[in-house]
């Protein structure tokens, strides 16, 4: 377990909670009491969120790698 990084913890962790969660869900429990508005609310603004954060990251060069390859580009005159 010593060879494990953070990341496979918490996603194996999520992975057990979710299970857990669906099986109540097929059991008949609801264990996050939601309801259909509140589900799209929260689903239609994630979308949201991704698509921003997404669409931001790709038209700026944020990383270094980024700003040296538009550098690059324009003085070779290709942007």
């Amino acid at each position: 377990m010593k060879n494990l990084d953070k990341g496979t913890i918490v996603r194996t962790v999520v992975l057990f909670v979710m299970w857990g969660n669906q099986f109540l869900v097929i059991n008949g429990y609801s264990p996050l009491p939601l309801d259909s508005e509140m589900v799209e609310m929260g689903t239609t603004s994630f979308l949201t969120f991704c698509a921003s954060l997404w669409a931001w990251w790709k038209n700026n060069n944020i990383t270094r790698k980024a700003r040296r390859n538009e550098e690059l580009l324009k003085r070779e005159g290709l942007k």
